[in-house]
């Protein structure tokens, strides 16, 4: 810290800068109009943040090449985090005060300024939840009941993404769902299935660590594929006997007598897509939810003989990230599981080199 600096106004933050962590301290931030200020309480480490520290350049190039926007500058201080816990502090001018001070929130990371932010790929002037504080736009605050653990409510966040990718499945309850890789994702996904009664869910990972948790998270059957076809399985479970249960057909292959598959690909590996594509019974819908940060190719002819949906997604809808959150205040989302380790700021590097271990970690919260 500079000589002469007043701590009082600067705050601890774990920032990224050319590819590496360090625990900084900087300025806490200002409130713009609409805008309040917030102690971070909890944030989650997403897939997407390690995503970042490892495959930062070819984030910010796809950002650039498919939406135009610069996505964040490598080469400055970034502070990541946006599944996060907070208290209000105070308001900046033009607030409602809707929410009292010390109110615990939770928000869709995204501050509405003339050019929106999204939190998590910001300096310290916007920063995301790997810091003391932060600032949200007060119309996205959502309180957080009392009786919800901080690091619990940090799950709205990766659930909204669950959901959403739920949502572009468009299933109803005669579909079986296949969910191809156990991930943070892949297990939140289960979750939304469960949630909504919607099954039996096929689950497939090569982690006995992430097998485990999907049984626990509410997938009916579970299988190494290094042993057992997740297709087969599916096979074995989704036989319809009523004509009516029966999935969308097409002349290629009659007598085709299963209900319809929606099959969730939730790893981000260049060559699984293909995979799907080739396991896949005929006439199912694909949702590809997995974050492949490489060049990736597959053979649309296995897709076009059999009439494959095949759909991606990635965010959410504010709408879904409040059902998300109701998802957990009432327990219909029972998540708990999710959470398999807690460290503060001190302890962000360690944990991302813990997350690469499938066996070691699901999701760590930072408690701040």
């Amino acid at each position: 810290m500079p000589a002469g600096e007043d701590v009082t106004m600067t705050m601890q933050a774990v920032v990224m800068q050319d590819g590496a962590l360090a625990l900084s301290r900087g300025p806490i931030p200002t409130p713009g109009r609409g805008e309040v200020l917030v102690k971070t309480l909890a944030c989650g480490i997403c897939g997407s943040d390690i995503h970042c520290v490892a495959h930062g350049p070819k984030l910010i190039e796809s950002a650039r090449a498919v939406a135009g926007i610069e996505l964040y500058d490598p080469t400055r201080p970034v502070v990541l985090g946006h599944e996060f816990c907070a208290e209000i502090v105070d308001h900046g001018v033009g607030t409602r005060k809707a929410q009292a001070v010390g109110t615990r929130v939770v928000s869709a990371p995204f501050l509405l300024r003339d050019y929106p932010i999204t939190l998590g790929f910001g300096g310290f002037e916007t920063p995301g939840g790997f810091a003391e504080y932060m600032l949200l736009t007060e119309d996205l605050v959502i309180p957080v009941p009392d009786d919800v653990p901080s690091d619990m409510a940090t799950l709205a966040e990766p659930l909204s993404v669950a959901l959403h990718a739920v949502n572009r499945g468009r299933l109803d309850r005669d579909d079986v769902p296949i969910v191809i890789g156990c991930g943070p994702i892949g297990l939140a996904v289960i979750a939304v299935l469960k949630m909504r009664g919607i099954g039996p869910i096929v689950a497939a990972d090569f982690s006995p660590t992430r097998r485990r948790m999907a049984e626990r998270l509410g997938a009916d059957v579970v299988v190494d594929p290094r042993e057992t076809s997740p297709y087969d399985s599916w096979r074995a479970v989704a036989a319809a006997a009523d004509p009516s249960r029966v999935g969308r057909q097409t002349p290629m292959f009659p007598g085709h007598a299963f209900r319809q598959a929606v099959i969730f690909e939730c790893v981000g590996v260049p060559g699984v897509i293909q995979q799907v594509l080739a396991g896949a019974p005929p006439c199912s819908k694909v949702v590809v939810a997995g974050l492949c940060m490489e060049q990736d190719h597959f053979y649309p002819t296995y897709g076009i003989l059999k009439e494959i949906d095949l759909a991606f997604c990635i965010a959410y809808s504010p709408q879904e990230f409040a059902e998300s959150l109701a998802g957990i205040v009432s327990g219909k989302l029972d998540v708990g599981a999710l959470i398999t380790g807690h460290v503060g700021l001190d302890g962000v590097p360690d944990a991302f080199d813990r997350l690469r271990d499938p066996e070691q970690d699901v999701k760590v919260v930072i408690t701040v």
